[in-house]
């Protein structure tokens, strides 16, 4: 059984189409990447997901529960944090992960309350009310409130858009723990370093279209070859690495690195000629250097 399934779903908004026949699916125990530029289709995506807008065609499935036909149990299986900061401010914050609990049908789960309060670094606010606290803490609670039913497939909307780095690093541990021990997790943000360190699985969406489903370690090992800048004494290169020259500037030399055999072959020559290496530096496509490639193409 797959996490969740999307099967050619589309939404349209009047004439505007917002998503285009989207289809792909994340495996169970995943920490998976949604990316793409704002407008592309994400929010859309994530909401009909979770219910909050019905999709124009196709279907929508969440560890095997269809969001429309069997929406209680599809509701009971996704906890989604969204963008917005969304909150009942005449509530405490430990009063609104109660009632958040008892949406869910759940009694006595104050001992899992109180160990997401720890992990987000909110137990000396848990009896604040909600209007009393910053923007940060506020997103720290939006993150609680997906987590108090223990959802399998958690579905994080720019969790960490305007937050600080101390929260970003609180949630991460909390969130990649999770990830270890079974959840599943969807990702969508514009701070792609996040991605690349944290997901295994990617999938980019541009103007409501699935452009790109792969494995990281493809979808990085798709782009731009990687390079290895070399300072050299002297400052000349053996005519069989000439090939390789992407660039020189005096006694530093970039050449193209298919792999790492392809770096041993370049010490080796360098040997033989006698060539001394007095610095090393080798460097490969990122995440964001590739999704901008992908948006432009």
């Amino acid at each position: 059984m797959k996490a969740i399934e999307f099967n050619h779903v589309g939404k349209d908004f009047g004439a505007f189409t917002a998503l285009k026949e989207v289809s792909f699916s994340v495996e169970q125990g995943d920490f998976f990447a949604l990316l793409g530029p704002n407008g592309a289709g994400k929010t859309t995506l994530i909401s009909i997901l979770g219910g909050l807008t019905r999709a124009s065609r196709g279907q929508t499935r969440v560890m095997g529960h269809d969001v429309a036909s069997d929406y209680r149990a599809a509701r009971r299986a996704v906890g989604i944090v969204p963008q917005e900061l969304v909150f009942d401010p005449f509530f405490t914050v430990r009063e609104s992960l109660v009632f958040q609990s008892g949406y869910f049908g759940l009694r006595n789960n104050d001992n899992w309350i109180d160990e997401i309060l720890h992990n987000l670094g909110l137990s000396e606010k848990a009896n604040t009310n909600m209007r009393a606290l910053s923007g940060g803490m506020k997103r720290r609670v939006m993150v609680a409130q997906a987590l108090v039913h223990k959802p399998p497939v958690i579905v994080l909307d720019e969790p960490t858009a305007g937050v600080d780095v101390e929260l970003r690093q609180t949630l991460w541990e909390f969130i990649q723990r999770l990830n270890t021990q079974g959840h599943t997790i969807v990702l969508t943000t514009h701070y792609l370093e996040e991605a690349e360190t944290l997901c295994n699985r990617i999938a980019m969406l541009k103007r409501g279209e699935l452009i790109a489903l792969e494995d990281k370690s493809t979808m990085l090992g798709r782009g731009a070859a990687r390079t290895v800048e070399l300072k050299l004494k002297p400052a000349t290169l053996p005519e069989r690495l000439q090939p390789l020259l992407l660039k020189q500037q005096e006694s530093r030399f970039t050449l193209k690195l298919a792999d790492c055999n392809g770096l041993e072959a370049i010490l080796s020559e360098l040997r033989a000629h006698d060539i001394t290496i007095k610095d090393l530096a080798i460097s490969q496509p990122d995440l964001e250097e590739i999704f901008v490639q992908m948006m432009h193409a």
